[in-house]
């Protein structure tokens, strides 16, 4: 049996398909998951994709975190199923403690709109599993919240611990320490900004994106833990 995403959607959401495909374009099959759902049993690994969940009022994610859905996600994530949120659902895992710090507005309060090159900066966590450090990607980024930001303890916690996963060769949104994606302590929950579903297809212009998205299916077809119901 093949490995099954589920796609997290709330209000607002509007990457959700673009997901859907390029994990189908990989082999696994994906569903959408509403926001009202109380449960994402069966699922080998989770997507939170990118949009401006319920508009983006108060903070990017700050509503979409009350969502009935995310107490499913972390309870899969505390059994140690694979989560993987892009650009927005980064904003929501932030908000939702799943991961440390936040996103602020861009340096210079400007939209960005561009692909970008990222560096793979650790080859441990679901979503770098197999790749060489140092690897470089050309993936879009496409926000104006996403300059991630923390206090000076966490950042010495994250490059202690190995838990940037990309940074930014040439930082386009001042994100501290060129960060543009990190992990949990399990290692198992993943954010990032930039978008490897729209980095899937020749057409798109790059296929990197596919490095990281085929490696959360081969983490996915290797859980950790339980799933939980």
């Amino acid at each position: 049996m093949g490995v099954r995403i589920g796609v997290v959607i709330f209000p607002g959401t509007n990457c959700e398909h673009d997901a859907i495909l390029a994990v189908e374009r990989l082999g696994a099959s994906a569903d959408l998951v509403w926001h009202g759902d109380t449960s994402v049993a069966g699922y080998d690994a989770l997507i939170l994709p990118g949009g401006f969940a319920h508009g983006d009022y108060l903070r990017p994610g700050a509503i979409a975190r009350f969502s009935p859905v995310m107490d499913a996600v972390g309870r899969f994530a505390a059994d140690g199923g694979p989560v993987v949120g892009i650009c927005n659902g980064f904003q929501v895992l932030c908000e939702a403690g799943l991961l440390p710090g936040a996103l602020q507005k861009n340096r210079g309060l400007r939209f960005v709109c561009a692909t970008v090159v990222i560096r793979v900066e650790t080859g441990d966590c679901v979503l770098t599993a197999g790749v060489p450090v140092g690897t470089e990607l050309r993936i879009p980024i496409n926000h104006f919240e996403g300059n991630y930001t923390c206090d000076a303890d966490t950042l010495a916690e994250l490059r202690a611990e190995d838990r940037v996963v990309v940074r930014y060769v040439d930082n386009p949104n001042g994100s501290v320490d060129d960060i543009a994606g990190v992990c949990n302590q399990a290692r198992n929950v993943v954010g990032l900004m930039p978008h490897p579903e729209r980095a899937s297809d020749p057409l798109l212009g790059s296929v990197d994106g596919t490095v990281l998205l085929s490696a959360l299916l081969t983490s996915a077809a290797s859980p950790v833990g339980a799933t939980p119901a």
